[in-house]
């Protein structure tokens, strides 16, 4: 189910406009009682007082440290040993989906099946390393071409980041744009190139997603970064996978690289960047994944409430219905599916994800989410 570059640009939706200054007009507009516009997309939300836009507000930026991503690589299967301290190891095969497995330092192995990055061949998995220098992969026969990357994440050298001075908002839900947790723009390049330049499509469906790493997270931010190597350079798809993400607080974090205008997800002209979230059913399809394993243990309401306020954003601005089911016609391919507006990744894909807790909570997700 591959989604190779056919640009068959659908046509049963209508262009939007999102442009800064009607970013900032839009307050004033749902006041007047005028039609409602995409530009609605960046202001103030239904009993928000706050009306910033989706940038820093013209207010400029502020320089923050943050640490460098430092990582080591190793191929096969064995032991390996890093000088770093790996806060975790992502691990990439070939062939078989299950059966590859890591040990660390408790002595016990892991097996390596049910992580949220899906591939089409064989399997992925982020895996928390506790700060772990050395480790074990193990796998049986029809397992092949195993990767594996210690990822530090805390105790790296610091970079200075210029982050915008005043909160980021989306129609009342602050977020942290990619400046805010420390993304390095230099990994969405490979070789002297952007390694996946940017597609927009119209928004059809908005999927749910899990990340599998551990709940009670005591550096969210981090594990984003983490998530942004494994995703960007160990899976090579140039980029975090995701559109957002979303702590056990309920902060939101931007996820894929959208442009420079200070729009999260979107272009100006309201379409969605082409994420990495769900193989055969990215292109037009926003992703959402909320930090922490939600197969034994619902989300805090913390998180579920930002989830609940960003789809709910995210649908009145794209005129959808949360609790609606569709056809998604995937705009590349062209392969179709019914499917709930809002869905979890394992509607599409074999996974545990977004874990089973938090599956059986998506339809009073949609409910809520769809109330005005």
């Amino acid at each position: 189910m591959s989604e190779s570059p056919t640009p068959a640009q659908p046509s049963h939706r209508r262009k939007r406009s999102l442009s800064r200054r009607g970013m900032m007009a839009a307050g004033g507009a749902v006041a007047a009682g005028t039609a409602l516009t995409p530009m609605v997309f960046a202001a103030g939300g239904s009993g928000e007082t706050d009306n910033s836009t989706s940038d820093s507000g013209g207010s400029g930026t502020t320089p923050e440290k943050f640490p460098a991503t430092r990582t080591e690589a190793a191929t096969g299967t064995g032991e390996a040993t890093t000088a770093v301290a790996a806060s975790y190891v992502g691990v990439r095969w070939s062939g078989a989906k299950d059966g590859a497995a890591i040990r660390l330092a408790d002595g016990n192995w892991q097996n390596l099946a049910h992580g949220c990055a899906t591939v089409e061949d064989g399997g992925t998995a982020l895996v928390a390393a506790g700060n772990a220098k050395a480790y074990e992969v193990k796998a049986p026969s029809g397992i092949n071409g195993v990767r594996s990357l210690a990822i530090d994440t805390t105790d790296g050298p610091e970079r200075t980041y210029q982050v915008p001075s005043e909160p980021t908002r989306v129609r009342g839900v602050g977020y942290l744009s990619r400046p805010a947790w420390g993304a390095d723009e230099s990994k969405r390049y490979k070789d002297g190139k952007v390694n996946s330049p940017e597609t927009y499509y119209p928004l059809q469906i908005i999927t749910v997603h899990h990340t599998a790493t551990p709940n009670d997270d005591p550096d969210p931010a981090a594990t984003v970064r983490a998530i942004y190597e494994f995703h960007a350079i160990t899976n090579d798809w140039g980029d975090i996978g995701y559109h957002f993400l979303i702590d056990e607080a309920g902060t939101v974090y931007e996820g894929r690289y959208s442009g420079d205008d200070g729009i999260p997800a979107f272009n100006p002209d309201g379409d969605l960047v082409t994420g990495f979230h769900s193989v055969g059913y990215n292109s037009g399809a926003l992703g959402i994944a909320l930090i922490g394993n939600l197969d034994q243990q619902a989300p805090t309401d913390a998180a579920k409430a930002s989830l609940i306020r960003l789809i709910k954003v995210i649908s009145r601005f794209e005129g959808l219905d949360p609790q609606a089911r569709v056809t998604y016609t995937n705009p590349v391919n062209g392969t179709k599916k019914d499917t709930n507006t809002v869905g979890g990744h394992r509607d599409y894909f074999d996974t545990e994800c977004p874990g089973r807790v938090m599956y059986d909570l998506l339809a009073e997700v949609r409910a809520a989410a769809a109330r005005r």
